[in-house]
């Protein structure tokens, strides 16, 4: 595999499923003439073990977020348009026999939209969209739902652009969107009768991960409605009667699940009794808890008391494994989803695999009864969906995944214990048949906290014989590598190294003990790691340790910038989107403040927190560097912006170092992944190269 190969890679993202389990819609994305976009599949599943994808829809188009009516007559999905990137998200609709699509109007009431669900009955949706007025915007404007004009220079002449920007709070940006001038709120729209949508909530707050009661009236949603959400953010889980007249009773949302820490993405159990959420009971948690499923009363009597239905697990709900085969474009839907009234689906991650698990409550009083994998192997699962119990239906489980170094396909199973799944496309990783395969293998690498999980790439058929290796560090630091191998991985072996892949102490998915020491330590007990898990793997010869080399994004950009720092062991390093200067970065980075104080890197607030900071900082090891550094950067990146790694540049410029600093435009902090794919394949040309011209023989 090329760099130039990126633009072969298809992603199956996104995925519904219908209510008898008879049928999948899933979105694939792909690369034509040079821009990203993705179409909807239909995948039969009631016959065979693999269905044969029927695309739906066509064109220039980027269509997501599949959803399929009750009645399994009609689909919608959020279309955007994958030319004009200025022009609104609208939802769109279509017949799943094929025909013709349609757009619900948004009556100039909005502007993109972002999230949709079908009501119990299929004759309404609720969905998010932003709207006016904006929230620091000085000057006139054009109203948030006026159509947008084709073309960016009718644009710049006809519509003007603000004044300024009064800022009065920290949550001003947000790294992927930029400035957050309006909130999303929520809609509801009659699809049969083609009705004008109608605005239910408003405020200085957003709402998402929208979900109907089964009264077919309330629709519960996230929310951040503290009264301090930029500096102490807290999501709860709300409700609002959508039919409820303004001023009634239940016309204004009341908060019906706020444990301690925070709540996300509830799901009503299908008599509406108990809704459960993504969530930490804690206050004020650091990053060592995961989150768990908890659950409440649907009636909001219980909602500052939910049960923690796991509270043993120390394993985080959802998917938090790093790999690209996965997209990265999308968020995937990881429950939690109801299978029946006591059964709840939700994605678990351990030791660096995701997959879907079970939990059973007794549906009388709540408390868990047993909880199990219902897949077992080296997977990684992106996003679910359930078809649940209906009279003599079987219960279906559906997830996106990978299988091992496969990218993803469409799975499903019954739900039951650890059953074999039944995989249902071949739409998703067959590109990857024309290129070599790598072989991925796992060591347990004796460490100094405790032996750490270490996957290996390798060419196939290398064998024993010691090659030039790279060491690969994780973002995150939250994150945790998996057996599915990420592009530039695939890259790399291509060129004939090996690539080790640590998960670190640090990495989540090994429960809070593995979490807690790294916890303001920075390039200390991670760095540790990173030394132990290669001298392992040159203890089994494996490696060349004459031919080292380092590699990493964000936190994973702050590693190498360490390591070179503070050892010469390596010969080239590559850092992306890193961090250099902590105390800088703690009010540059769109999250500072509150990401450093969950973590406890410190504060600018006293001298023992600057010096903390300073402490955790590569910059103060920049004399030291020697190390060849090619250091790659999104110029829009909000997380690790410019003005951090920057420093670190002209540093070693100064010192009149080997360094390269490569400035991609209007590329946020993912771009390696999300970026425009020309760019894309820049960047992975240049990596290839840097290793390639300093670390050869």
């Amino acid at each position: 595999m090329q760099p130039e190969d990126i633009r072969r890679i298809a992603v199956v993202e996104e995925l519904d499923i219908s209510a008898d389990g008879h049928l999948a819609a899933v979105a694939r994305r792909t690369i034509v003439g040079g821009r990203y976009v993705t179409r909807i599949h239909a995948i039969p599943l009631d016959r065979g073990t693999i269905g044969k994808a029927r695309q739906l829809t066509d064109g220039p188009v980027r269509d997501g977020k599949p959803r399929i009516q009750p009645d399994g007559e009609l689909l919608a999905f959020v279309r955007s348009d994958a030319i004009d990137s200025d022009a609104p998200a609208r939802i769109a609709l279509m017949a799943l026999a094929g025909g013709e699509v349609r757009f619900t109007g948004s009556g100039g009431l909005h502007g993109s939209v972002d999230e949709i669900a079908w009501s119990p009955d299929g004759q309404r949706l609720a969905y998010t969209a932003a709207v006016d007025p904006p929230r620091f915007l000085v000057g006139p404007l054009p109203p948030v739902g006026q159509p947008a004009r084709r073309g960016k220079k009718q644009a710049a002449a006809q519509e003007p652009s603000p004044i300024a920007r009064r800022i009065e709070r920290i949550d001003w940006r947000y790294d992927g969107e930029g400035h957050r001038d309006r909130w999303s709120h929520l809609f509801v729209v009659d699809v049969r009768r083609g009705a004008r949508p109608r605005q239910v909530t408003a405020g200085d707050w957003g709402v998402s991960d929208i979900s109907w009661n089964p009264d077919g009236r309330t629709v519960a949603f996230t929310a951040d409605r503290g009264p301090e959400p930029d500096l102490r953010p807290r999501t709860t889980i709300w409700a609002v009667d959508v039919d409820a007249a303004k001023g009634a009773p239940g016309a204004e949302p009341r908060e019906i699940l706020a444990p301690g820490g925070w709540a996300t993405h509830a799901a009503w159990s299908p008599n509406g009794r108990w809704i459960a959420a993504i969530g930490i009971v804690q206050p004020d948690p650091l990053d060592d808890i995961s989150p768990t499923i908890l659950l409440a009363r649907g009636d909001g009597s219980t909602a500052t008391s939910p049960i923690d239905l796991a509270p043993d697990l120390d394993r985080p709900i959802g998917n938090w494994v790093d790999t690209d085969l996965t997209g990265w474009m999308v968020h995937g839907r990881n429950g939690p989803m109801w299978l029946d009234g006591e059964s709840i689906v939700m994605t678990v991650s351990d030791r660096g695999r995701s997959a879907p698990h079970v939990i059973v409550i007794d549906p009388a009083t709540g408390s868990p009864v047993d909880r199990y994998p219902a897949i077992a192997g080296d997977i990684v699962t992106h996003t679910v969906a359930v078809a649940g119990r209906r009279g003599q239906e079987p219960a279906v489980v559906a997830y996106l995944g990978t299988d091992g170094t496969r990218a993803m396909e469409l799975y499903t199973t019954d739900g039951s214990s650890a059953t074999r799944p039944r995989r249902r496309t071949t739409i998703g990783s067959a590109w990857q048949d024309r290129f070599a395969p790598i072989e991925m293998s796992v060591v347990q690498a004796p460490g100094p906290g405790g032996t750490i999980e270490t996957w290996i790439a390798s060419p196939s058929g290398a064998g024993d014989s010691p090659l030039p290796t790279i060491v690969d560090v994780h973002g995150g630091p939250l994150g945790a590598w998996a057996p599915a191998p990420s592009v530039e991985v695939v890259l790399l072996v291509g060129r004939g190294y090996r690539v080790i892949l640590p998960n670190i102490r640090g990495s989540a998915t090994y429960g809070k003990d593995w979490i807690r020491p790294q916890l303001g330590d920075w390039g200390g007990v991670d760095a540790a790691d990173v030394h132990a898990a290669l001298d392992h793997v040159i203890s089994l010869g494996l490696a060349d340790p004459d031919r080292l080399g380092a590699l990493g994004l964000s936190y994973g950009g702050f590693m190498v910038h360490w390591l070179i720092g503070t050892s010469d062991r390596f010969r080239a390093a590559v850092s992306e989107n890193g961090v250099a200067n902590q105390v800088s970065a703690w009010a540059n980075s769109d999250t500072g403040p509150g990401y450093d104080q969950t973590s406890l890197l410190g504060d600018t607030l006293s001298v023992d927190g600057v010096e903390k900071l300073w402490r955790q900082s590569p910059l103060a090891h920049v004399a030291a560097i020697r190390t060849p550094l090619l250091m790659l950067q999104g110029e829009a990146d909000l997380r690790c912006p410019p003005a951090d790694n920057e420093q670190l540049f002209i540093a070693l410029r100064w010192l009149r170092r080997t360094v390269e600093y490569v400035l991609y435009p209007d590329e946020s902090h993912t771009y390696s992944v999300v970026g425009r794919p020309d760019r894309r394949i820049d960047r992975m040309t240049r990596m290839l190269d840097w290793f390639d011209r300093h670390m050869s023989v």
